[in-house]
């Protein structure tokens, strides 16, 4: 038989329904058992094993007034399918009862206002999985990886890239424009919008901490594209502290849009950052480590996401 679909249909080009038909009537050899069975109506058993025969290229059955009886064909073909058949639905139902019986904690790993960004993906994973609970962990941008390597969370959100051989980097969030966070004062928030170039020539802070320096220059950019070197001022190791020397006039900061919509504070400006490349998050996991329920967040971050 030739493939004509893809989908629902199997190697033989008709669909599971078909195949579900058929079976049912090699069993009961009688039409109207079969439609009463399967709750469809005498004609389309009918009209299904005529398709049927057709993709064979054979009588499936011998009819008669009184009975039905498989043909050789028939048979053969009932031989090959059951076990197939029973199969997928075996398949399917123990699927089915794995997802009811994933239980368990999931930690996961958030900064700033990743877990109201993530809500869709959460509702999912808890309608999904009722028996696993959620723990929330929040990451500062000062030691992003530590919590996650220890175990104490499972899955983390964060920006890209993360370029460390211990941690599986998963599907893509969502991706947001730069933003330059400056003081309400400062000559940039007048104009209402800032070059990226012109970073070279002002301050940014510094981190305390040890977050990699290739994970950090996808926000708190080393160089602009010119490949002029940004200074560095104050460290800070929270958000709550570049806000504070921000509105002190002390730097600026380069901060993805998030900032803007979820972090107001008294005194900053949020700025269009004309020339920066935009911020990707992402789900990250211990690349040793991944466990049912890490698997099920994933895929249904996957779905949501699709």
């Amino acid at each position: 038989m030739t493939r004509r679909r893809a989908g629902r249909e199997g190697a033989w080009g008709v669909e599971l329904r078909e195949i579900e038909i058929f079976l049912n009537l090699a069993e009961e050899l009688h039409f109207g058992r079969t439609a009463e069975r399967l709750h469809v109506s005498v004609s389309r058993v009918s009209q299904s094993i005529r398709k049927s025969e057709r993709m064979i290229g054979a009588p499936l059955f011998e009819r008669t007034s009184r009975k039905v009886e498989l043909t050789t064909v028939g048979e053969v073909l009932q031989a090959g399918l059951r076990p197939a058949y029973e199969g997928i639905g075996h398949a399917v139902s123990s699927a089915s009862a794995a997802a009811r019986r994933m239980s368990g904690t999931l930690a996961l790993g958030f900064m700033g206002a990743q877990a109201h960004q993530l809500e869709p993906v959460l509702a999912r994973f808890r309608a999904r999985h009722p028996d696993a609970e959620l723990r929330y962990h929040e990451v500062v941008f000062s030691d992003p990886f530590s919590a996650l390597r220890r175990g104490d969370i499972d899955v983390l959100t964060t920006w890209l890239p993360v370029d460390e051989p211990d941690i599986t980097v998963g599907p893509v969030l969502r991706t947001e424009p730069l933003r330059l966070l400056v003081a309400a004062g400062h000559p940039l928030a007048a104009a209402g919008r800032a070059q990226i170039e012109a970073l070279a020539g002002l301050a940014i802070p510094a981190v305390r901490g040890d977050a990699p320096a290739s994970w950090l220059d996808g926000v708190l950019l080393e160089r602009t594209p010119a490949g002029r070197e940004i200074p560095r001022g104050p460290a800070v190791t929270t958000y709550q502290e570049v806000l504070t020397l921000v509105a002190a006039g002390k730097v600026v900061c380069p901060v993805p849009d998030e900032g803007r919509r979820y972090f107001p504070w008294p005194g900053v400006v949020y700025l269009p950052l004309a020339g920066a490349a935009p911020v990707r998050w992402a789900l990250v996991w211990r690349a040793s480590d991944s466990t049912p329920l890490v698997r099920a967040f994933v895929a249904e971050t996957q779905r949501a996401m699709g």
